[in-house]
């Protein structure tokens, strides 16, 4: 799929539109970096559960608000209206300007918080690849939830010349784009008595 892609364009740099084309039933999933594109591996099942229990808590904090929560895939057009050559796809996101939704399909412009949930193949490319772009479209909060090490950073721009806080699973971390909305990590990461069980399998 993508192999017919790279034939059909010039230098191997796409467009959003290009990315929309890919879509013929195949399971893969790509992001664009700068016209770039990067094949996105399958979530481990620990990584599917903290996204799951993250996006719940997002949920039932957002009820009846303006803000809205999305989980992955969720297509984010973070530069759409210079080129629209980045096509991102964060773990977890919140919007809070419906204009962002408005075509129903994609998030157009930077959310305002994305939680990225890593994994060892994809260090890299979410703290050093996405995070300037996401530095870049103006995401207020940026999270990298490391599931290996249960450590979460928290990056902030603009906050104390933006550095990371960093929390264990012991802590709770207050989103600062949703002030009255605090995040318990020990709720969230597997629970201690679950992770020996598994070890012993």
């Amino acid at each position: 799929m993508i192999n017919k892609a790279l034939r059909n364009s010039e230098n191997g740099k796409f467009t959003y539109a290009d990315y929309c084309t890919w879509d013929d039933g195949d399971s893969e999933r790509w992001e664009l970096i700068d016209g770039r594109a990067y094949a996105m591996a399958a979530p481990t099942l620990a990584h599917q559960r903290i996204s799951r229990r993250l996006l719940k808590r997002f949920e039932e904090f957002l009820e009846g608000k303006t803000c809205e929560a999305f989980s992955a895939p969720c297509d984010v057009r973070l530069n759409h209206a210079k080129g629209d050559d980045t096509v991102v796809q964060p773990d977890l996101l919140v919007v809070c300007d419906p204009s962002k939704l408005a075509d129903g399909k994609s998030v157009k412009g930077a959310p305002d918080l994305v939680i990225e949930i890593l994994s060892p193949s994809t260090i890299f490319h979410d703290k050093v690849t996405k995070l300037k772009k996401y530095r870049q479209a103006g995401v207020r909060e940026i999270w990298f939830v490391d599931p290996a090490t249960e450590i979460t950073e928290v990056f902030r721009p603009g906050n104390n010349n933006e550095p990371f806080d960093i929390y264990a699973r012991t802590d709770n971390v207050l989103v600062s784009i949703l002030p009255e909305l605090t995040i318990n990590l020990d709720e969230i990461f597997e629970p201690q008595v679950q992770q020996e069980q598994r070890q012993e399998v």
